[in-house]
């Protein structure tokens, strides 16, 4: 089973943002047995899904000279009554970033409405990576795959 918890990324700009899509059916693994008799999506799983985008962002931003490890997160608001059956739209954005670490925020929104924020998310970088297996992981989990110009030349983005 793979834990990324959102589908595609939509848009990428490097050293800003990033809108990613998850959707949400009854059938995703984490719905097993989880709520009783009322599915639920786990608040949980929206922080997850806009820490792994907004740190994809980051580590692309960088040419994928290092990994991006999640060291803080601050000021998350989550709805708690979302049954499955929907789509979120994922935003995040890159706010600051230095030699050592990186921060931003990302926020869920589903039919235009915010069903979940987080203000503040820190990341540490580790420099010791291999740049060429980061950016084909990128490409694989963010549904672009590494025909995308983008992705092949990163100084086209």
């Amino acid at each position: 089973m793979r834990f990324l918890y959102y589908d595609r990324v939509d848009q990428l700009t490097r050293g800003e943002s990033i809108v990613g899509i998850k959707s949400f059916p009854l059938s995703e693994e984490f719905f097993r047995g989880n709520h009783g008799k009322v599915a639920l999506v786990p608040g949980v799983i929206f922080i997850e899904a806009m820490a792994q985008l907004l740190g994809w962002l980051t580590i692309y931003s960088y040419d994928f000279k290092f990994t991006a490890v999640m060291s803080l997160i601050e000021g998350v608001k989550v709805t708690s009554t979302l049954r499955p059956g929907f789509t979120a739209e994922i935003h995040a954005e890159l706010i600051s970033a230095t030699r050592r670490d990186s921060y931003g925020r990302a926020r869920c929104l589903v039919d235009g409405q915010e069903v979940a924020s987080v203000d503040r998310i820190l990341y540490a970088h580790s420099r010791q990576v291999d740049p060429e297996a980061l950016k084909a992981l990128f490409g694989y989990y963010s549904g672009m795959g590494s025909e995308t110009p983008w992705l092949t030349n990163p100084s086209r983005a």
